[in-house]
């Protein structure tokens, strides 16, 4: 059981990197950048931590893992995992398919995790053993539609660049039996999946930080998140990221990407 508090901070967290992303947002230092990644940088530092400073504050015995700022007392029982814009190349470019990832460890396991969009208003709560929750001015509904063959999956991809020798041939076998392939979204692609839009999503090379999160969401609406192999992941796994939204999915995936 995860303490209400827990959840109820993790919103607040979230609340409050998106206060310090927003007005960075298609904002005249952003434009005027022409490519230079600075304002982006410190977007993601600052967000990063004002969230440290939070979690610290109401939680002195937490640990936290963050892509900016480093690791302290990653071992701790329960543990913060943060990921203040995951999708940096949307952000740069105005695009509003990035997200901020909290994520929340016990004992290794994710068993919380927030997807926030903090431009467009759209944000998904999973919490374990709960149903995956969302708000937005959007629309939506969180709940993954069935599709039990990857023939007749939507596949998403953040990028073809992340697929590599040894990944590329797994991937392009993956690739070619879906029904359609989108790129780009990077974490807005999994919250996608998790409102029946999307069917698959795999990707490569990613940290704790880029799945952490994930995991709760996508899971409290009826998915499942693998390592390419189908196993659970965890600190020490490879990078290998696939989800899935109707768990029928998962074999014929595997398959695909291991060619077992």
């Amino acid at each position: 059981m995860i303490p209400d508090d827990f959840i109820a901070a993790a919103e607040d967290f979230a609340d409050a990197a998106g206060a310090v992303i927003r007005p960075l947002f298609r904002s005249a230092l952003l434009v005027e950048a022409k490519g230079d990644a600075s304002p982006v940088t410190k977007a993601d530092r600052d967000a990063e931590e004002a969230i440290r400073a939070l979690i610290a504050a109401r939680f002195p015995d937490h640990g936290v893992i963050g892509e900016e700022h480093g690791e302290d007392r990653p071992d701790a029982e329960w543990v913060w995992v943060l990921d203040p814009i995951d999708g940096t190349r949307a952000f740069v470019t105005g695009r509003p398919l990035f997200g901020s990832l909290i994520g929340l460890l016990h004992r290794g396991v994710p068993v919380l995790g927030v997807i926030d969009q903090p431009v467009t208003g759209e944000r998904w709560l999973g919490v374990a053993g709960r149903p995956t929750r969302f708000r937005a001015p959007l629309g939506g509904v969180p709940a993954c539609r069935p599709c039990a063959a990857v023939g007749q999956a939507e596949l998403s991809c953040t990028s073809p660049d992340m697929f590599l020798p040894p990944d590329r041939p797994g991937f392009e076998r993956l690739r070619g039996g879906a029904r359609r392939v989108t790129w780009g979204g990077d974490c807005y692609a999994y919250g996608l999946l998790a409102l029946g839009l999307v069917d698959i999503v795999v990707d490569a090379t990613m940290k704790i930080w880029d799945w952490a999160a994930l995991v709760p969401v996508i899971e409290g609406a009826g998915g499942r998140v693998t390592g390419w192999r189908g196993e659970a992941l965890s600190a020490a796994s490879d990078g290998r990221v696939l989800a899935v939204g109707d768990p029928a999915l998962l074999e014929e995936a595997v398959r695909l990407l291991t060619d077992r």
